[in-house]
């Protein structure tokens, strides 16, 4: 090798190493919100969005422009539903998806180029613009896929608690406490999980000078999670017209317990049909195989 070579390789070898550098060290931070009450709270971002993050600012100042202000909204809101206020905001969302495909779509059309130049004349090669197209395609819906994962995720969390926070707020509102008390005491001494978060929020709110009702009102329209809404709805109308909010809160429960028993109910009668696929598709064939695969290979042997 001659000192040309030598030194293209060097600077290959270390341009390889500092990628590997930061990819480590990217890796290894820990990313955190921070809570109403000053607590952080852990939030685990892909690595792939940690590693492009340092770069959406080069990106980001596109998506303020005017044509773009009637998508940053309904993001915005969505990143808030599913707990991510603070550390990943609309733009750099936005940034995500253009950053994806413009940086790692030419790796996939180099890779699937190579593999298709061995078989030319293969299905492959046929439909080579529809492969290129799929892998920068598919980074780019990939954030969308993720946001959509992560918010469900955190709505079922949520909709797991609820009818047990609901029952502790009754008990103790039934057991002279006002509604504050109880709330606060219950945030005080129950574990942060999604629903303690956001009803973290509430309390502080409060404490800052919102009223309950709008507090409460923000919380939905922040979670937007019917099971909650029907819940602040009930609590609001119960604080309008002076009814008890201890009925109220059992009333709401056992109807949040009805409503999950009602969708397990639904997907357990799906179950079946959703069974029947990889049923056809994977389990009758192995069957099949298994039964008379020494059948087959006796009669191809006695045939050889």
């Amino acid at each position: 090798m001659n000192p040309m070579e030598i030194s293209i390789t060097c600077l290959w070898a270390l341009t390889a190493a500092g990628l590997a550098w930061y990819c480590a060290e990217i890796g290894s931070q820990v990313t955190y919100v921070t809570l109403a009450d000053g607590r952080r709270q852990l939030r685990v971002l892909p690595l792939l969005f940690r590693l492009l993050l340092p770069l959406t600012p080069n990106i980001t100042p596109l998506f303020r422009k005017p044509m773009f202000q009637t998508f940053l909204p309904r993001i915005r809101a969505r990143l808030i539903s599913a707990g991510f206020e603070g550390l990943l905001t609309a733009e750099d969302f936005l940034a995500m998806r253009v950053l994806l495909p413009l940086l790692l779509g030419p790796f996939w059309v180099i890779i699937t180029s190579g593999m298709i130049s061995l078989r030319p004349d293969s299905f492959l090669g046929q439909i080579a613009w529809l492969v290129y197209l799929i892998g920068p395609l598919w980074l780019f819906m990939q954030p969308v896929f993720w946001l959509q994962r992560v918010l469900t995720t955190r709505h079922r969390a949520i909709q797991r608690s609820l009818p047990f926070v609901l029952d502790l707020l009754t008990l103790s509102v039934e057991a002279g406490m006002d509604f504050m008390s109880a709330l606060q005491r219950h945030i005080e001494r129950g574990t942060v999980d999604e629903l303690g978060e956001e009803l973290i929020r509430v309390v502080r709110e409060i404490q800052l000078g919102k009223t309950r009702r709008i507090a409460l009102r923000d919380m939905s329209v922040r979670v937007n999670l019917q099971d909650l809404r029907s819940v602040v709805n009930a609590l609001v109308q119960a604080d309008e017209l002076g009814v008890s909010i201890g009925s109220i809160l059992r009333i709401q429960a056992d109807q949040i317990r009805l409503r999950r028993f009602s969708r397990a109910e639904k997907l357990a009668h799906e179950a079946p049909v959703k069974m029947l696929g990889p049923l056809l598709l994977f389990i009758f064939p192995s069957v099949f195989m298994i039964l008379l695969g020494p059948v087959l290979a006796r009669l191809l042997q006695q045939g050889l």
